[in-house]
């Protein structure tokens, strides 16, 4: 998962260490998020979120899964059947 955090972290002037200490975690933690080598819980990422005044998914760039395009695709279809039987 890719993500904003080190820019952030850099913008507010914070070392990993002090990003650490405001999240409850390791500078370890904090340098295995940025770098990606570790996905956060829901929690962390709330907080680390939280942290900068932005919402997880302003931090965390979550790619487009082949789960979510399939329900986005059966959601349309269903639209599309119920707007063309509306129609007739």
């Amino acid at each position: 998962m890719k993500n904003r955090v080190r820019v952030l972290r850099e913008a507010r002037g914070f070392t990993q260490e002090q990003l650490g200490k405001l999240t409850g975690v390791s500078r370890q933690a904090i340098n295995a998020v940025e770098t990606g080598k570790f996905e956060p819980s829901i929690w962390l990422a709330y907080d680390i979120a939280q942290v900068f005044g932005y919402s997880i998914e302003e931090v965390f760039l979550f790619p487009e899964s082949e789960r979510k395009s399939r329900a986005e695709k059966s959601r349309r279809d269903i639209d599309g059947s119920t707007a063309a039987a509306d129609a007739e």
